[in-house]
């Protein structure tokens, strides 16, 4: 069973920035992608970017493109998201999680392990 802890969630002024990570723990599979999910209140969980296991193939929604980037670092078994230009709107609580395999989905119901979450809150 794998085990995803998120940190690096707080209050940010607008424009500010924010590094996200999130730490794999327990039996990680030998190859899975990671995934970033965001959910507003009264919102449905939506996606936010997503790396493949070697790193080379990156998936990012509309809204955030040009502004946040995502990597990794297997050996440490861990997911960093970078937030940067940080509106209003992306106040949220962002979720980490893990799909086993090599294929970079965008799907949530794609991914079957989940961190608790980061709040995320973007003052104007």
């Amino acid at each position: 069973q794998v085990q995803l802890v998120e940190s690096g969630g707080g209050l940010v002024q607008a424009g500010g920035s924010l590094r996200l990570s999130c730490a794999a723990s327990g039996r990680t599979p030998s190859s899975y992608a990671m995934g970033w999910f965001r959910q507003a209140p009264g919102k449905e969980r939506e996606f936010v970017a997503a790396i493949g296991w070697s790193g080379s193939t990156t998936r990012f929604a509309d809204f955030v493109k040009g502004r946040f980037t995502i990597s990794r670092d297997n050996a440490k078994n861990t997911v960093v998201l970078q937030m940067s230009s940080l509106k209003p709107e992306d106040t949220a609580v962002y979720y980490c999680a893990a799909a086993q395999g090599v294929i970079v989905w965008t799907e949530r119901i794609r991914y079957a392990y989940w961190g608790q979450g980061t709040q995320v809150t973007v003052s104007s």
